[in-house]
């Protein structure tokens, strides 16, 4: 299995695993246009952040996004990990826990200094939560909010 730093030609799966993430979390269908326009704007602009995928025998097995955040209280950024997706079959192989050490790994030589990792996991997915704690994150004291306005295009 090779892990990597997706490119352009990862868009599809890209977006086919974050159609799957949105059903199987949420119930929700998402709009593959919006999705792909959303994915090439990650590959268009650094600034948003990029992907990393794993590659199995020529297939995209799984897959993550990376954002950041600027923390002034650690003078340093915590990186997101979002859109998390690992395809059925791949589960409970390991993929996940390579991702998440590419991503360490290529924090660990930045030079703007990540502070940490975070991410959000929807609250029934025991599953999940017990993957991100095996390899050795914890559940932080803040609850999210959010409010925001959806686009006319692209909303469930």
């Amino acid at each position: 299995m090779i892990i990597r730093t997706a490119n352009e030609k990862d868009t599809d799966a890209l977006v086919d695993f974050n159609q799957a993430m949105a059903m199987e979390t949420e119930g929700k269908a998402l709009e593959r246009e919006t999705l792909t326009k959303g994915v090439n704007a990650v590959f268009r602009d650094a600034v948003k952040g990029f992907y990393v995928v794993a590659e199995d025998n020529g297939q995209i097995a799984g897959g993550l996004m990376v954002t950041y955040e600027w923390s002034d209280w650690r003078n340093g950024w915590f990186w997101w990990i979002q859109s998390v997706y690992v395809r059925p079959e791949a589960r409970g192989t390991g993929v996940y826990s390579r991702l998440y050490a590419f991503v360490q790994e290529k924090a660990e030589n930045d030079p703007d200094g990540v502070c940490g990792f975070r991410l959000y996991v929807e609250k029934e997915n025991e599953r999940a939560m017990k993957v991100y704690e095996k390899l050795g994150m914890s559940e932080c004291d803040y609850k999210m909010y959010e409010e925001g306005k959806q686009k006319k295009t692209g909303t469930v």
